[in-house]
Order: structure tokens, then C-alpha cells, then sequence
């Protein structure tokens, strides 16, 4: 059953251009199918992700994954990872299950969860894009709290973020 529609754009190709830097995963090469850890419901596993080249000035970090293909207006929030301390440069295979650096916290996912959320297209759709993206904040903080929305965190973001990094897996069920 597909839902047949046509596919979404890339959402970040919308935002105000902001200087690109580096991110790459152990676990997600960039245009390919997702392993099954990063699958709902396989291993429900966040990613490894590293980057570098992030620009001058960078207080802090967002991490987010978001599914632009979801059957929704909005598209699906699958991870929101707020305030990494501009030292850390990397997460573990996992990191969004334990403990998380400084004072980094989740805001909840479109699944109602404060963490990550494995791909979960309804079966038989068109392959979904899932963008993994490190965003350079330039404050230490977002400024928003854990029951914050991923549309606010989003809003903030588009007045702080000094660049993006951006790499995509693909699942379909």
C-alpha cells in the first residue's frame, strides 16, 4: 500500500543558508538504508555520529533526526538531542539511551519519548529519508527546556545556529 504522494524536499535545503561542516556515523552512510539498529523495531539504536569543521563560535550543539516523508503536514521528529557542550564532538552507538554529555537533554519525539525513535514508516510506503543533522549553536544554550516541542527547539535554531552539518539514511518497511 503505498500513500502515493510526491516526495517532500529536502526541509533543510528551505532553511537560511548557514555554513556546512562535517558529520559521519560508523553506523549510517550518507543516501543508504539504515542498519537495523536504527530501526524501531529492530535495535531502536541511536546512531554513532562524529563531526568536525564546525564554525567559529560554537557554543553548543542540537542533534536532531527527522522523517520529512512521514503521512504528516509536519513531517516526524524522531530525535532531539539539546545543549551538547561545544567539547564534545562525538556520540556513541547508543549515547541516546545513557548518559548524556554536560548538560545535554532530549526534548520528546513526535513518538511521545524523550530520546531516540528507530525509523517506522507504515509498511509499504515509499522509502522515507531520515536526516541526522548536528547543528552549531552559537550560545551555550538553546534556551528552551525538556518539555519544549522539536518545532520549538526548530524556531530556536533558526536564530542561533551558526552552521549544519547533515548526512541521511533511508529505510522502508
Amino acid at each position: 500500500m503505498s500513500l502515493d504522494r510526491p516526495v517532500a524536499p529536502n526541509p533543510y535545503e528551505l532553511l537560511p543558508a548557514v555554513p556546512s561542516f562535517t558529520v559521519t556515523s560508523e553506523d549510517v552512510t550518507d543516501g543508504a538504508p539504515l542498519k537495523d539498529d536504527q530501526v524501531a523495531a529492530e535495535g531502536n539504536t541511536s546512531p554513532q555520529l562524529a563531526w568536525n569543521g564546525a564554525p567559529e563560535g560554537t557554543e553548543s550543539y542540537v542533534v536532531t533526526v527527522f522523517d520529512p516523508d512521514a503521512p504528516t503536514p509536519s513531517g516526524f521528529w524522531h530525535w532531539v538531542l539539546v545543549d551538547v557542550p561545544a567539547d564534545v564532538t562525538s556520540l556513541a552507538t547508543g549515547a541516546a539511551s545513557g548518559d548524556l554529555p554536560g548538560g545535554a537533554f532530549h526534548v520528546r519525539n513526535d513518538g511521545g519519548e524523550q530520546g531516540f525513535m528507530g525509523a517506522a514508516p507504515p509498511e509499504g510506503d515509499m522509502p522515507h529519508r531520515y536526516y541526522l543533522v548536528v547543528h552549531a549553536v552559537s550560545e551555550p544554550t538553546l534556551g528552551v527546556d525538556a518539555d519544549a516541542s522539536p518545532a520549538v527547539v526548530s524556531f530556536n535554531l533558526a536564530f542561533k545556529t551558526l552552521g549544519r552539518a547533515v548526512i541521511h539514511g533511508t529505510y522502508q518497511h
